[in-house]
C-alpha cells in the first residue's frame, strides 16, 4: 500500500488470513450489543455511523476498546426489518448491553458489494455442510468503511456461522 493511501485511510488494512475457512470457539466472548432499523435488510448509512460511534465512544469511555488489531464488530440481522451490530470488548461497559457469545464459530472471508450477501449464504452452507454440521445464525463482520474498501481496491467481508 503507497503512504498516499495510508494517510488517508481511517480503517486498517485488513488480515484474511486469520478469518478464512477458519474456526473460533468463543466462551463468554464479551461484545456489546445496540441496533438500528433498516429496510428490506439495507439500514441507512447515517443510522450505521451514528450507531457506531455511539458504542466507540462508550467503549472508549469505559476503557474497553480492543486493540485495532483485535477489532470486531459482527452484524447479525434478526429480520428485514432490525440489524443488531456487537462490538467486541475488553470489559463490561457501564450503561450498555453488555452480551457474551460462546460457541463455535466458523469463518470465511468473501470480497465484493454487499448486495452479495445472500450468494455468501449459500457459499457458507455449503462449507458447512461439507463439515457435517449445520448453521445457527449467521453474522458478518465489515472489515472496512466503504470509503477504505474503495482505496485499498477490496470490500472484503467476514461471514461467521454459528455451528
Amino acid at each position: 500500500m503507497n503512504e498516499q493511501v495510508e494517510s488517508t485511510a481511517c480503517c486498517p488494512k485488513f488480515d484474511t488470513a486469520p478469518w478464512d475457512g477458519s474456526t473460533h470457539v468463543w466462551e463468554d466472548k464479551l461484545f456489546i450489543r445496540d441496533s438500528i432499523r433498516q429496510f428490506l435488510h439495507i439500514p441507512l448509512p447515517s443510522s450505521i455511523n451514528s450507531i457506531m460511534q455511539c458504542m466507540w465512544d462508550m467503549a472508549t469511555k469505559a476503557n474497553a476498546n480492543l486493540e485495532a488489531k483485535d477489532f470486531l464488530v459482527l452484524a447479525y440481522d434478526p429480520s428485514p426489518w432490525k440489524c443488531e451490530y456487537y462490538m467486541a470488548v475488553t470489559k463490561e461497559v457501564p450503561g450498555a448491553d453488555n452480551v457474551k457469545l460462546s460457541g463455535t464459530f466458523f469463518s470465511k472471508v468473501f470480497d465484493g458489494p454487499y448486495n452479495a450477501v445472500p450468494k455468501w449464504i449459500k457459499e457458507m452452507e455449503k462449507s458447512v455442510h461439507a463439515q457435517g454440521k449445520k448453521t445457527k445464525k449467521y453474522y458478518f463482520y465489515y472489515t472496512t468503511c466503504p470509503k477504505c474498501a474503495k482505496l485499498y481496491g477490496h470490500n472484503y467481508v467476514v461471514a461467521f456461522a454459528e455451528l
